[in-house]
């Protein structure tokens, strides 16, 4: 079937960063995907960004390209993170929706067609949602906690599964392609308002290449969720601080008041050095929150580029 009969475009943008082996099976499983969005007359724009890979992951890419020449191949200079990829996919997306991928295959594509159904059916947002994931119990136990405080914390209707893949009506996605830097675009997906339609699924297993996604970046993504959507850590330090400071003053009040009446000596240098070590720790936790979100301010207004493309095919 032609794409010209297609009446609206639907973007693909996926990231890629050491996946080489996952590639092939990913190409394949798009092509099928594409053939059934054609029969739903909705053409695909499909965007890779590679994200500064060191395997042959961009060689691939470029077979790709050759394979089906309207594919888009945009190359990083380095490894910049999987959201600065994304956001920089989104700078070439000319879709009425688009959906952000992931290359390792374990956010699996034949939910594609059918979050576009829902779009076609008036839609503006479509999140699939992880019912269970077949990861090891380290990874499932962190996500676990992460979700779990997005939502105590940060925001309750976020799904407690949480998810990668979800499709963004134009309106969307060009409010998540300017936000700030270090985003987490799943929240600011919610942030935004649009209630989501939700699809089920289960997150498959890896099967090629190892995960770059290491237990530093997940906790790194973490903390920038936290503290771009929420002041909970800083406003929680200022609430130990006042407590402790509360309890200290009520120490000293009843120390002084023992030997101003002669019921006790005057605690002598073990008791000074542990509270001071103790306040000193609490002080300098409260610096390193007001600084974090410090380098926040700065590192928007610096005017630094996310990403830097090195070239576009």
């Amino acid at each position: 079937m032609s794409t010209a009969v297609a009446s609206r475009t639907f973007t693909l943008i996926i990231p890629v960063y050491c996946n080489e082996g996952s590639l092939p099976e990913l190409f394949r499983q798009i092509l099928e995907v594409e053939q059934q969005l054609l029969a739903q007359k909705v053409a695909l724009q499909l965007i890779f960004v590679d994200d500064g890979s060191r395997d042959a992951s961009y060689e691939k890419l470029k077979k790709i390209k050759a394979d089906r020449p309207q594919t888009v191949v945009v190359k990083l200079t380095r490894n910049f993170g999987a959201t600065a990829a994304c956001k920089a996919g989104l700078a070439f997306a000319t879709g009425d929706a688009c959906a952000l991928g992931s290359a390792d295959l374990q956010d699996p594509l034949y939910l594609v067609p059918q979050m576009v159904d829902h779009w076609l059916a008036g839609a503006k947002f479509v999140a699939c949602v992880r019912e269970g994931r077949d990861d090891p119990p380290a990874t499932r136990v962190f996500a676990s906690f992460a979700n779990w405080t997005i939502r105590r914390f940060v925001m309750p209707t976020y799904p407690k599964g949480g998810f990668d893949i979800a499709l963004l009506d134009r309106v969307l996605w060009e409010k998540l392609r300017d936000a700030g830097k270090s985003v987490n675009s799943s929240l600011m997906s919610y942030w935004l308002g649009w209630s989501p339609v939700v699809i089920p699924y289960r997150r498959e297993k890896r099967l090629h290449d190892r995960s770059m996604w290491s237990f530093s970046k997940k906790l790194v993504y973490f903390i920038d969720s936290l503290m771009v959507f929420s002041i909970l850590p800083l406003r929680l330090l200022s609430a130990i601080g006042i407590t402790v400071a509360f309890a200290a003053i009520v120490y000293g009040g009843v120390i002084v008041t023992s030997a101003v009446f002669g019921e006790r000596d005057v605690p002598g240098f073990a008791t000074i050095v542990t509270l001071l070590a103790f306040f000193s720790g609490i002080q300098l936790a409260i610096l390193a929150a007001i600084g974090e979100y410090i380098w926040r301010i700065f590192d928007e207004i610096n005017r630094r580029p996310e990403a830097v493309v090195e070239s576009v095919l």
